[in-house]
């Protein structure tokens, strides 16, 4: 539980992945009944950016970055070059793909595609990460 609820920045980051992962489940889930997948793609892309934010914090992103550059505070949780971070920029490019596709995407059909991409890069993150985190 410390793993999650340690302080209010893994409390609140805990909470919005959980929050993120319902709101995707409950687009899969509702799918016939969406009609505008161009805005939850938008929200997913908006709160996943804020969720990714909350989670780069807790995890020391920053702190492991700056000691890469100049060594002048200990690293994050995880090392630049490591699997969690490569496989967190493959599930960013699927995130930045589907969020320049979309938009240009003629149908909700199309769009709707779009969507379980940029989901997609958003849940191999999220279990990426929280894998690594539990395994660490």
């Amino acid at each position: 539980m410390k793993l999650y609820f340690e302080n209010a920045v893994t409390t609140v980051t805990t909470l919005m992945i959980l929050a993120l992962l319902g709101f995707v489940g409950w687009s899969v889930l509702n799918r016939a009944n969406i009609s505008c997948w161009g805005r939850r793609s938008a929200l997913l892309l908006l709160f996943g950016l804020v969720v990714c934010c909350f989670a780069a914090a807790r995890d020391g992103l920053d702190k492991t970055i700056q000691h890469s550059i100049d060594g002048s505070c200990a690293p994050g949780l995880f090392p630049l070059v490591s699997v969690p971070t490569i496989v967190g920029c493959i599930g960013a490019l699927l995130i930045l793909v589907a969020a320049a596709a979309t938009p240009i995407a003629k149908t909700q059909k199309m769009r709707e595609i779009w969507f379980y991409v940029m989901s997609g890069g958003a849940v191999l993150k999220i279990v990426t990460m929280e894998i690594a985190r539990i395994i660490r």
